[in-house]
Order: C-alpha cells, then structure tokens, then sequence
C-alpha cells in the first residue's frame, strides 16, 4: 500500500472527504488549516492511500512546525483538542504509522504526534502513548428542560439564573466590536491565570477563514462586557473553544449564562453536542467547571514518536520558562509577546 501526499489547502478532495466522513471535526476544515498557515506559518499536509485522480477514501492531516525553541515536528494538529486520522477501515493504520516513523528518520524532526478523539485505534499503531486530558462532552439530543436540570443546581442552574435576574445583556455574531470586547477580555482572563494571549490576528484570521462557523458571544452589564465565549461549529458538533471573562462580576454568572444561551440556540439548529473540549487532568478546577454541566467525561490520549522522555508533550523547558516570563509583562505588552512565542508551541 503507497503513501500519497495531498495539498488540504488546494486539493478539493480534502473538503469532499471532510465534508462526508462522520469523524471529521472542524479542525479538519480548510479555515482552520488556512487560518494556521496565516496565522503561524504552519503548512498542512494529508496523508493518504488513495492515489491521484481518485476521490480520497482516506486521510491523516498533519502540519509541520520549524522552531528553533520547541524544534521540527509534524503534528495533527497545532491548537486542536482533537483530529481524528478519517479513515477508511483499520487496515492502513500500520501503514500510515511506518511512514510516519520512517520520515521521522529521514526528516530528522524532534517527534511526529497524532491527536486522536477516540481511543478505537490505539492497538493497531505502532506509536506510543503520550499525554492524557480529560475530555467533555454535553449530549445536546434530551429536551431543553433535562439539559438543564443535569446541571449543578448551586454552580450553575442558580448561576444562569442570578445572570438572567441581573439583566445581563447578550449578543451574538461575528462583527469587529464583538471580537474586540472578545480579545480584551482574554487579555485580562490569560494575564490572571499567568499566561500570554494568543495573537490577535488568530481569531481575525479564524473568522476569515471559517465564516459563519465561528461566532461570539459576549454578555454585558451596564454597556460593560464581562464575559465572552468563542465557538467553532462543524455540521451537528459545536466546539466551545475560548471562554473568558472579568473576574470583577464573576458573581453575575457571565459564563454559565452564556454557555446556556450557546446550548439552547445549537439545540435549535439541531446541533447533537457540546464539544467542552481537553482540561489538564490535574487542574481540577476547570474539569470540575465542566463537569458540573452535565457532561460525559472521557480519557483524551496523544499519540507521539518517539516517546517523550523528561519534558511535558508538545512543551519544552524554553517554551515553560519565556510562558512564566511573558506572563508578568504589562497587558500592553503581553500580546505581542503572544505573537512571538505562539509560533514555536503548536
């Protein structure tokens, strides 16, 4: 069985595969592949068995990031939770691992790491385990009333509640307002759980590039934003990707609110899930946060070759020690710091 190489951003069979597989997520999109390479450099690549001339039958899309910081890698994929190989049946997984390997050899790269949602096709790799999250999902298909009543009754039920009594405003789209009150509430959001923003051109050229696939939501007190989530969709999965808020009026609930708004109107475009998306398994606040909406948690495990040794996947001792530096900078500053570190972490 060969190995073919595919352009996802100017080989149209890529969006024909994406748009039929049922694994396909909206990582797998071309707006996010397009969104990358502007954004950071990245440039994609698929993997497929399926020759020239043919529609793709398969495929395992990866991109390859150069840093002097962090080193060479192919990954699938920088800034996803998630990216399942879309695969025609089991037969090719040992295929494409081989390839992968021998072209780690030959490329010299630091390690080749695949993101996989499911755990179905762990034995059949040839390709270590790496590091674990905890991954949620909110099954969006019982009514309304059940979603509701499956969360937390004092962290969240009152919360929305508390928010909706307090008359908090609420808007969504995609206008430059909203992602201006968006991006400064991130700012103050990362800066107090010490870490650099992502650069504000990501989300410009997320919304570019994605279209109506990504949307805010922001909730206001008084003409005052204070708290805004940013939302990804593919076909019936909605992905909350970015939430974020000022800690100053986290008594109004901004967010369960928001997320309450986000459930019912995806309910009404008949959306099945709520992608909740990976949480460091040993930050227990956020897994906590999200497990208090009712959602089914499972194991998120990457694959990578060779095996990380003595530093966290995906993250080395340069990139921990210019996060710790970038994170005391003023809110000014640290943006554009963003920018510069961002590149060399995906």
């Amino acid at each position: 069985m060969s190995i073919h190489i595919v352009n996802p951003l100017t080989d149209p069979r890529w969006d024909d595969l994406v748009s039929w597989h049922p694994k396909a997520s909206v990582f797998h999109r071309r707006g996010w592949l397009e969104a990358l390479e502007r954004t950071y450099g990245y440039k994609a690549l698929v993997l497929t068995t399926t020759p020239p001339g043919q529609p793709l039958k398969d495929g395992i899309v990866l991109c390859r990031v150069s840093s002097w910081l962090t080193g060479a890698r192919l990954v699938s994929l920088p800034f996803a939770d998630h990216c399942e190989p879309l695969l025609d049946g089991p037969e090719a997984l040992v295929e494409f691992a081989d390839w992968l390997q021998a072209e780690w050899r030959r490329r010299r790269w630091k390690y080749v790491e695949l993101r996989p949602r499911s755990q179905s096709c762990d034995l059949k790799w040839d390709l270590p385990n790496s590091q674990s999250y905890s991954f949620h999902v909110l099954d969006l298909t019982p009514a309304t009333n059940a979603i509701f009543q499956s969360f937390h009754k004092t962290s969240v039920q009152q919360k929305i509640r508390r928010a909706e009594k307090m008359g908090l405003a609420y808007e969504v789209g995609r206008t430059e307002n909203l992602r201006e009150e968006f991006y400064g509430l991130l700012v103050k959001t990362r800066k107090r759980h010490q870490l650099f923003p992502q650069p504000r051109s990501w989300f410009k050229n997320l919304f570019d590039c994605l279209g109506e696939s990504a949307e805010i939501r922001v909730a206001r007190k008084d003409n005052l934003p204070v708290a805004a989530v940013l939302t990804l969709r593919h076909e019936t999965s909605v992905v909350y990707k970015y939430g974020c808020s000022d800690e100053s009026f986290h008594n109004l609930g901004g967010i369960p609110f928001l997320l309450w708004r986000l459930i019912e109107e995806s309910r009404a475009t008949n959306a099945a899930e709520l992608d909740f998306g990976r949480s460091d398994l040993d930050n227990e606040g956020l897994v906590a946060f999200k497990d208090r909406f009712g959602t089914k948690k499972t194991l998120l495990t990457y694959l990578r070759y060779p095996r990380a040794k003595n530093e966290a996947a995906g993250e080395s001792w340069g990139v921990r020690t210019a996060k710790q530096i970038f994170a005391i900078l003023p809110d000014t500053i640290s943006p554009v710091a963003g920018s510069i570190l961002y590149r060399h972490i995906g």
